[in-house]
């Protein structure tokens, strides 16, 4: 399977019993690891977390020193069929983003809704240009 359809897969196990909107997202790492992440709602808003931060957490949990080469992300409401391709959220972004900085070589993201086209941003900064950065403190 390619990175999206990963994406695909586990987003259809996201727990979003209050948003009806399940999201998955799927990274490959330099050692060829895919490792991947959805959605996990919880009644005590905002202790839920979203599915590009479980997976890139994840990654950074079990595989420290692995690279992040990849990231797709994909979205779809139980309400409707979402073709409008849905980026990271601004909290994602600054979770990538953290990343991206530390290991000094861009990700790439390919992000869709439910169907539709795929967009890509070759690197985090083209979604997020005044990033927060360690070098700010």
């Amino acid at each position: 399977l390619n990175l999206m359809e990963k994406a695909i897969e586990v987003r259809k196990k996201a727990y979003a019993p209050y948003s009806k909107f399940r999201v998955g997202a799927a990274i490959l790492l330099d050692n060829g690891e895919i490792v991947v992440g959805s959605n996990q709602e919880n009644a005590a808003y905002p202790s839920g977390l979203c599915a590009e931060r479980v997976a890139i957490f994840h990654a950074g949990a079990i595989y420290p020193e692995a690279t992040i080469l990849k990231m797709a992300i994909t979205a779809a409401s139980d309400n409707n069929k979402t073709d409008t391709a849905v980026p990271p959220c601004g909290s994602c972004r600054q979770s990538i983003a953290e990343y991206e900085v530390r290991q000094e070589v861009p990700i790439e993201i390919y992000f869709m809704g439910e169907i539709g086209a795929i967009h890509k941003s070759a690197s985090l900064k083209n979604l997020l240009p005044f990033m927060f950065e360690k070098k700010l403190l």
